[in-house]
Protein backbone atom coordinates (compact mmCIF):
# COMPACT_ATOMS: atom_id res chain seq x y z
CA UNK A 1 0.00 0.00 0.00
CA UNK A 2 1.03 3.40 -0.74
CA UNK A 3 2.92 5.16 2.12
CA UNK A 4 1.01 8.22 3.22
CA UNK A 5 2.66 11.38 2.88
CA UNK A 6 3.52 13.57 6.02
CA UNK A 7 2.20 17.00 4.85
CA UNK A 8 2.97 20.04 5.80
CA UNK A 9 0.22 22.94 6.99
CA UNK A 10 0.32 25.50 4.56
CA UNK A 11 0.98 28.25 6.92
CA UNK A 12 3.71 27.83 9.06
CA UNK A 13 5.26 31.42 8.26
CA UNK A 14 3.14 34.33 9.67
CA UNK A 15 3.33 36.18 6.08
CA UNK A 16 1.08 33.93 4.91
CA UNK A 17 -1.45 33.33 7.78
CA UNK A 18 -5.06 33.64 6.80
CA UNK A 19 -3.95 35.14 3.41
CA UNK A 20 -6.05 33.22 1.36
CA UNK A 21 -8.64 34.12 -0.77
CA UNK A 22 -11.20 31.17 -2.68
CA UNK A 23 -12.56 31.12 -5.90
CA UNK A 24 -14.58 28.14 -6.74
CA UNK A 25 -13.95 26.86 -3.43
CA UNK A 26 -10.36 26.62 -3.97
CA UNK A 27 -8.04 28.63 -1.28
CA UNK A 28 -5.48 30.86 -3.00
CA UNK A 29 -2.89 32.51 -1.55
CA UNK A 30 -2.79 35.98 -1.58
CA UNK A 31 1.24 37.04 -1.23
CA UNK A 32 3.63 38.28 -2.45
CA UNK A 33 6.44 36.26 -4.72
CA UNK A 34 8.99 36.79 -2.11
CA UNK A 35 6.77 35.74 0.91
CA UNK A 36 6.19 32.54 -0.81
CA UNK A 37 9.77 31.71 -1.72
CA UNK A 38 10.69 32.05 1.62
CA UNK A 39 7.75 29.85 2.96
CA UNK A 40 8.84 26.84 0.54
CA UNK A 41 12.09 27.21 1.50
CA UNK A 42 11.35 26.85 5.02
CA UNK A 43 9.36 23.55 4.06
CA UNK A 44 13.05 22.47 2.57
CA UNK A 45 14.72 23.06 5.34
CA UNK A 46 12.13 21.83 7.56
CA UNK A 47 11.86 18.01 6.21
CA UNK A 48 8.26 18.14 5.13
CA UNK A 49 6.67 17.75 2.10
CA UNK A 50 4.63 20.83 0.57
CA UNK A 51 2.70 20.73 -3.10
CA UNK A 52 2.54 23.53 -5.09
CA UNK A 53 0.08 24.67 -7.87
CA UNK A 54 -1.06 27.76 -9.91
CA UNK A 55 -4.49 28.09 -10.63
CA UNK A 56 -5.27 30.11 -14.08
CA UNK A 57 -8.84 30.97 -15.32
CA UNK A 58 -8.84 27.99 -17.68
CA UNK A 59 -7.76 26.13 -14.42
CA UNK A 60 -11.27 27.43 -12.33
CA UNK A 61 -13.82 26.22 -14.84
CA UNK A 62 -11.93 22.65 -14.98
CA UNK A 63 -12.29 22.57 -11.13
CA UNK A 64 -16.07 23.46 -11.24
CA UNK A 65 -16.83 20.59 -13.22
CA UNK A 66 -14.23 17.83 -11.86
CA UNK A 67 -14.77 18.00 -8.12
CA UNK A 68 -11.87 15.55 -8.10
CA UNK A 69 -9.06 18.11 -9.38
CA UNK A 70 -10.95 20.62 -7.10
CA UNK A 71 -10.63 18.58 -3.66
CA UNK A 72 -7.03 17.49 -4.73
CA UNK A 73 -6.32 21.48 -5.13
CA UNK A 74 -7.29 21.76 -1.55
CA UNK A 75 -4.29 19.77 -0.61
CA UNK A 76 -1.76 21.90 -2.47
CA UNK A 77 -0.80 25.47 -1.77
CA UNK A 78 -2.23 27.29 -4.95
CA UNK A 79 -0.86 30.49 -6.16
CA UNK A 80 -2.74 32.98 -8.34
CA UNK A 81 -1.74 32.51 -12.28
CA UNK A 82 -3.21 35.49 -14.84
CA UNK A 83 -5.86 38.16 -14.68
CA UNK A 84 -8.34 36.05 -15.01
CA UNK A 85 -8.73 35.01 -11.33
CA UNK A 86 -7.43 38.95 -10.61
CA UNK A 87 -10.68 39.79 -11.74
CA UNK A 88 -12.43 36.92 -10.28
CA UNK A 89 -10.98 38.40 -6.47
CA UNK A 90 -12.42 41.40 -7.35
CA UNK A 91 -15.49 40.82 -8.11
CA UNK A 92 -15.81 38.27 -5.42
CA UNK A 93 -13.80 40.31 -2.93
CA UNK A 94 -13.32 43.30 -3.85
CA UNK A 95 -8.99 43.68 -4.80
CA UNK A 96 -6.97 41.48 -7.15
CA UNK A 97 -4.37 39.47 -5.71
CA UNK A 98 -1.41 41.14 -4.05
CA UNK A 99 1.15 39.72 -6.69
CA UNK A 100 0.54 37.77 -10.12
CA UNK A 101 2.80 34.51 -9.36
CA UNK A 102 2.08 32.73 -12.70
CA UNK A 103 4.78 29.47 -12.63
CA UNK A 104 6.51 30.75 -15.61
CA UNK A 105 7.73 33.04 -14.20
CA UNK A 106 7.58 32.07 -10.51
CA UNK A 107 9.44 28.51 -10.54
CA UNK A 108 12.44 29.91 -12.26
CA UNK A 109 12.69 32.62 -9.69
CA UNK A 110 12.31 30.07 -7.02
CA UNK A 111 15.03 27.89 -8.38
CA UNK A 112 17.63 31.17 -8.51
CA UNK A 113 16.59 32.74 -4.40
CA UNK A 114 16.66 29.79 -2.68
CA UNK A 115 19.88 28.16 -1.25
CA UNK A 116 22.14 26.56 -3.92
CA UNK A 117 22.28 22.82 -3.47
CA UNK A 118 19.18 21.37 -3.96
CA UNK A 119 18.22 18.21 -6.01
CA UNK A 120 15.47 19.36 -8.97
CA UNK A 121 13.86 16.29 -10.81
CA UNK A 122 11.60 17.34 -13.74
CA UNK A 123 9.14 14.84 -14.90
CA UNK A 124 6.55 15.55 -18.53
CA UNK A 125 6.61 16.82 -21.64
CA UNK A 126 7.14 15.79 -24.84
CA UNK A 127 10.03 13.32 -25.70
CA UNK A 128 12.71 15.35 -25.04
CA UNK A 129 11.21 18.42 -23.68
CA UNK A 130 12.54 18.00 -20.41
CA UNK A 131 15.72 17.07 -21.06
CA UNK A 132 16.04 20.93 -23.00
CA UNK A 133 14.18 22.21 -20.49
CA UNK A 134 16.90 21.20 -17.81
CA UNK A 135 19.73 22.51 -19.83
CA UNK A 136 17.71 25.68 -19.93
CA UNK A 137 17.13 25.56 -15.53
CA UNK A 138 20.87 24.66 -15.30
CA UNK A 139 21.93 27.78 -17.18
CA UNK A 140 19.59 29.72 -14.94
CA UNK A 141 20.48 27.83 -11.60
CA UNK A 142 23.92 26.53 -11.78
CA UNK A 143 23.90 25.88 -8.41
CA UNK A 144 21.11 22.78 -8.35
CA UNK A 145 21.61 19.65 -9.70
CA UNK A 146 18.77 19.26 -11.87
CA UNK A 147 18.27 16.35 -14.18
CA UNK A 148 15.04 15.34 -16.18
CA UNK A 149 13.51 12.16 -15.05
CA UNK A 150 10.74 10.89 -17.14
CA UNK A 151 8.83 12.55 -20.25
CA UNK A 152 4.96 12.92 -19.97
CA UNK A 153 4.17 9.36 -22.11
CA UNK A 154 4.30 6.86 -19.32
CA UNK A 155 1.19 4.12 -18.76
CA UNK A 156 0.73 2.34 -15.44
CA UNK A 157 3.32 -0.39 -16.09
CA UNK A 158 6.24 2.50 -16.64
CA UNK A 159 5.15 4.23 -13.93
CA UNK A 160 6.31 2.08 -11.57
CA UNK A 161 10.10 2.53 -12.91
CA UNK A 162 9.72 6.13 -13.09
CA UNK A 163 8.84 6.23 -9.40
CA UNK A 164 11.79 3.79 -8.66
CA UNK A 165 14.12 6.14 -10.33
CA UNK A 166 12.85 9.21 -8.48
CA UNK A 167 13.03 7.97 -5.09
CA UNK A 168 17.25 7.06 -6.37
CA UNK A 169 17.65 10.57 -7.27
CA UNK A 170 16.53 11.95 -4.28
CA UNK A 171 15.21 14.65 -5.50
CA UNK A 172 14.08 18.11 -3.20
CA UNK A 173 12.45 19.72 -6.16
CA UNK A 174 10.00 17.55 -7.93
CA UNK A 175 9.02 19.71 -11.65
CA UNK A 176 5.62 17.69 -13.24
CA UNK A 177 4.34 19.05 -16.77
CA UNK A 178 1.38 16.61 -17.18
CA UNK A 179 -1.45 19.28 -17.91
CA UNK A 180 -4.57 20.09 -15.74
CA UNK A 181 -5.12 18.14 -14.06
CA UNK A 182 -3.27 15.10 -14.82
CA UNK A 183 -0.23 16.80 -12.91
CA UNK A 184 -2.55 17.42 -9.36
CA UNK A 185 -3.21 14.09 -9.48
CA UNK A 186 -0.19 12.40 -10.55
CA UNK A 187 1.43 14.24 -7.53
CA UNK A 188 -1.96 14.11 -5.16
CA UNK A 189 -1.76 10.00 -5.78
CA UNK A 190 1.81 8.80 -6.28
CA UNK A 191 4.35 11.40 -5.00
CA UNK A 192 5.56 11.47 -1.37
CA UNK A 193 8.64 12.07 0.87
CA UNK A 194 10.34 8.87 -0.80
CA UNK A 195 10.04 10.90 -4.01
CA UNK A 196 11.22 15.04 -2.76
CA UNK A 197 9.92 17.15 -0.73
CA UNK A 198 8.10 19.97 -2.69
CA UNK A 199 6.23 19.18 -5.80
CA UNK A 200 5.03 21.63 -8.26
CA UNK A 201 2.64 21.64 -11.26
CA UNK A 202 4.64 23.69 -14.04
CA UNK A 203 1.57 23.51 -17.07
CA UNK A 204 3.52 24.64 -19.94
CA UNK A 205 7.17 25.91 -18.20
CA UNK A 206 9.02 23.06 -19.82
CA UNK A 207 7.27 23.44 -23.21
CA UNK A 208 8.82 27.41 -22.50
CA UNK A 209 12.22 26.58 -20.96
CA UNK A 210 12.83 24.03 -24.14
CA UNK A 211 12.11 26.92 -26.68
CA UNK A 212 9.45 25.03 -27.85
CA UNK A 213 6.82 27.94 -27.04
CA UNK A 214 7.55 31.41 -27.40
CA UNK A 215 6.77 33.70 -24.85
CA UNK A 216 5.11 36.98 -25.30
CA UNK A 217 6.79 40.14 -25.60
CA UNK A 218 7.71 41.37 -22.21
CA UNK A 219 5.74 44.76 -22.78
CA UNK A 220 2.47 42.19 -23.79
CA UNK A 221 3.08 40.48 -20.36
CA UNK A 222 3.22 43.77 -18.43
CA UNK A 223 0.30 44.60 -20.10
CA UNK A 224 -1.75 41.44 -18.73
CA UNK A 225 -2.21 40.02 -22.16
CA UNK A 226 -0.24 36.83 -22.72
CA UNK A 227 -3.15 34.75 -23.03
CA UNK A 228 -4.27 36.79 -25.98
CA UNK A 229 -0.74 36.33 -27.60
CA UNK A 230 -0.56 32.54 -27.05
CA UNK A 231 -3.88 32.46 -28.83
CA UNK A 232 -2.81 33.82 -31.81
CA UNK A 233 -0.20 31.45 -31.67
CA UNK A 234 -2.07 28.55 -31.15
CA UNK A 235 -5.67 29.57 -31.94
CA UNK A 236 -6.79 25.75 -33.05
CA UNK A 237 -5.62 24.43 -29.73
CA UNK A 238 -6.69 27.46 -27.62
CA UNK A 239 -9.81 28.59 -28.89
CA UNK A 240 -11.76 26.66 -26.36
CA UNK A 241 -9.85 27.51 -23.40
CA UNK A 242 -9.73 31.42 -23.67
CA UNK A 243 -12.41 32.23 -26.26
CA UNK A 244 -15.00 30.01 -24.43
CA UNK A 245 -13.83 29.42 -21.25
CA UNK A 246 -13.39 33.07 -20.53
CA UNK A 247 -16.89 34.66 -20.67
CA UNK A 248 -17.56 31.17 -19.14
CA UNK A 249 -15.28 31.85 -16.49
CA UNK A 250 -16.84 35.60 -15.97
CA UNK A 251 -20.03 33.99 -15.62
CA UNK A 252 -19.26 31.68 -13.15
CA UNK A 253 -17.98 33.75 -10.79
CA UNK A 254 -20.66 36.24 -11.33
CA UNK A 255 -23.27 33.34 -9.69
CA UNK A 256 -20.64 32.67 -7.23
CA UNK A 257 -20.95 36.19 -5.98
CA UNK A 258 -24.70 36.44 -5.84
CA UNK A 259 -24.44 33.05 -4.13
CA UNK A 260 -22.14 34.43 -1.22
CA UNK A 261 -24.54 37.94 -0.93
CA UNK A 262 -27.53 35.87 -0.91
CA UNK A 263 -26.10 33.92 1.66
CA UNK A 264 -24.76 36.46 3.51
CA UNK A 265 -28.30 38.27 2.98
Amino acid sequence: MKAEPRLAPFRPLPVLDGAFRAIAGVPIADARAADVVAHLEAMLEAGAVQRLAFLNAHCVNVARRDDAYRRVLTRFLVLPDGIGVDLGALILHGAPYTENLNGTDFVPRLLAEIAPGRRVALVGGRPGVAERAGLALRRLCPGHTIEAVSDGYFDAEARGALLARLAAFRADIVLVALGVPGQETFIDTWLDERHGRLFIGVGALFDFLAGEVPRAPALVRRLRLEWAFRLSMEPGRLFRRYVLGNPAFLLAVLRERRALWRGRA
